[in-house]
This record gives C-alpha cells, sequence and structure tokens, in this order.
C-alpha cells in the first residue's frame, strides 16, 4: 500500500511538473491578404506567426537558434535572437507572439524575427542545393495547437528539401508530418541538407 501510494505521489508529481513547465503553441502562416501572399510567393518569403502561452511563461526570456545540418549530421549552429541579453526582454505575461520571416533566394538563405518590442538582426545562411528546392514548414500537421515543454530546446520550424521517391515524386509534407525526430529527418529521409529552428524559454 505505501508503495502504491508512493507510486502515486510521484506520478502527480511529475504531472504537476509537466503543467508547470507546459507552453501551448498555436499558429498562422503566410498573410490574410491575398495579394500580399501572392507576393510572398513569388519573391519566395516566408511568414508565419507563433503564439505562445503558458503560467510559467512571464519573467522568462528565450533564445532562438538556427540549426544546420548536413548528410544527417549537425554541423552549426548559429544564434537568431537572445533575450538573455536584458531584462527589456523579459516577458511580461503569460502570453508572447513572435513573427518569423525567411527569404530563400539567390542562394542564400535569409532570416529576420518580429517581436511585439523588438526586432532581430537578419542573418544570413549558405544553401547547398538550388534555392527553389527548400521550403519552410512547421510542425503542427494537421493540429491547430501544440505543447511543448519551456526548459527544452525545442524545433519549431524547418527549412528543408523534399524527400525523394524511386519513382521520382518528392514530398516536403511526408517529412515534417513523420514522427521522426527533427534533428534524424535528414538520416531517414536522405535529405541532404536542412536547417531547423528552435526556441528555449529560460
Amino acid at each position: 500500500m505505501k508503495f502504491k501510494n508512493l507510486l502515486l505521489l510521484l506520478t502527480l508529481a511529475v504531472n504537476f511538473s509537466f503543467a508547470q513547465n507546459n507552453i501551448k503553441i498555436t499558429n498562422i502562416y503566410g498573410s490574410k491578404n491575398s495579394e500580399i501572399q501572392n507576393l510572398l510567393d513569388f519573391e519566395k518569403i516566408y511568414l508565419e506567426q507563433f503564439y505562445f502561452e503558458g503560467k510559467d511563461l512571464k519573467g522568462k526570456q528565450y533564445v532562438i537558434n538556427l540549426q544546420e545540418f548536413s548528410d544527417g549530421k549537425l554541423v552549426n549552429t548559429s544564434l537568431l535572437f537572445d533575450g538573455r541579453e536584458t531584462d527589456y526582454f523579459k516577458i511580461k505575461s503569460n502570453k508572447e507572439s513572435l513573427t518569423f520571416l525567411f527569404k530563400i533566394a539567390d542562394g542564400k538563405l535569409k532570416t529576420y524575427i518580429r517581436g511585439v518590442r523588438f526586432g532581430s538582426k537578419k542573418s544570413y545562411f549558405n544553401l547547398k542545393s538550388d534555392s527553389d528546392d527548400y521550403t519552410l514548414k512547421d510542425f503542427f500537421g494537421n493540429k491547430t495547437e501544440l505543447n511543448i515543454d519551456s526548459n527544452q530546446e525545442t524545433p519549431i520550424l524547418a527549412i528543408i528539401t523534399p524527400t525523394k521517391h524511386a519513382d521520382g515524386s518528392a514530398s516536403y509534407c511526408e517529412v515534417v508530418q513523420s514522427n521522426v525526430k527533427p534533428e534524424n529527418l535528414g538520416t531517414h529521409f536522405n535529405i541532404p541538407h536542412y536547417f531547423l529552428v528552435t526556441i528555449q524559454f529560460k
């Protein structure tokens, strides 16, 4: 009986800890204005807004990284934004929103992040395939929201080339909607080069 009670207490403690650290994410992709979206598509500019909500958010800061994978291996991690630089970037409530912009053209990936009170520096990264082969994908699939642990570094976006099948067809959605861990996408789907955008709240 004592063992069962102890097990129950441990289970409750774990569930409570997860609930405290749990962050809900929702998103809006692109622009609601069709003319603006057509222009974004023509210029190969990707726009995605993320909305974060959780009791554990207030008072935290966040770090956003870009991880680069080549031939299935992590070859580089670049800092896109570090909110720990000053208390100005501390989250003031249990909600936060971020807008991510990416331009893929002329052999370069250009990144920019816009928050409620800031804009990040623009960063540039070399591509290893034709620019038209890359696209931006998130990990929502057919879900309307995701839940992450605020204490863990979590991939929220991928800039990928498609997986190619023996019959010559190719698929982007198959890659990011799989249950394969984002860091293993390259080896599992034979993708030679891709990027992951990660976020961690601290």
